[in-house]
């Protein structure tokens, strides 16, 4: 576990084997004990013995007794499907906000 945000990571190792390998993350918000991270990464092809494609996910972390859990997530399978998200929540920000 991890007891400081910029220590945690999605890198997970399987049998000497870097089978979900972070490329990159970017946190969103640090507040109170709940954060936000996005992360870029790849998973290991068993079957081709290289990495796939890049693939993303949005995580939520507590912060509970000192140490970092993840609550929830969302992944982006592809790029194709990121492109969508930002398609929309681009116009989503863009309209005036409901009252």
């Amino acid at each position: 576990m991890a007891y400081d945000i910029e220590e945690v990571t999605i890198n997970n190792t399987e049998d000497g084997i870097l089978v979900t390998r972070e490329l990159e993350k970017k946190v969103l918000n640090n507040k109170g004990s709940w954060s936000t991270i996005m992360f870029r990464y790849q998973d290991w092809d068993k079957a081709k013995g290289a990495y796939g494609p890049e693939k993303y996910t949005i995580r939520r972390y507590r912060k509970f007794n000192n140490e970092f859990r993840q609550q929830s997530k969302f992944n982006v399978s592809n790029r194709e499907q990121a492109r969508q998200v930002i398609d929309v929540l681009s116009l989503w920000v863009e309209l005036p906000e409901q009252q």
